[in-house]
């Protein structure tokens, strides 16, 4: 059974980073997608960023311009920078990724709040 972990979340200050982290005991550089979602309180779970193993990226309108989604080759691990954090990206950050079309993996999420 392929794992994730998420690290980086933490509390951060409006206006801050953070850098969140996805490693897998699969290999995140031949997943079809990686992707980072997030759920808030009361709310459904969004789609924030996701990459493509060709290196495609989409972004949800909430975060473009703010967040970056990459890759660490070396680390075989996915990056998200989130800058300039509002309050409202409090939620618990998930990384998801398919190897198999159809097939999707979670993490366990890691929580991120911004508040001052």
């Amino acid at each position: 059974q392929v794992q994730l972990v998420e690290s980086g979340g933490g509390l951060v200050q409006p206006g801050g980073s953070l850098r969140l982290s996805c490693a897998s005991s699969g290999s995140l550089l031949s997943a079809n997608y990686v992707g980072w979602y997030r759920q808030a309180p009361g709310e459904q779970r969004e789609l924030v960023a996701r990459i493509s193993r060709g290196g495609a990226t989409n972004y949800a309108d909430s975060v473009k311009g703010r967040f970056i989604i990459s890759r660490d080759n070396r680390k075989d691990t996915v990056l998200l920078q989130s800058n300039s954090l509002k309050p409202e990206d409090t939620a618990i950050y998930y990384c998801m990724a398919e190897w198999v079309e159809g097939y999707e993996y979670w993490g366990q999420g890691t929580q991120v709040t911004v508040s001052s």
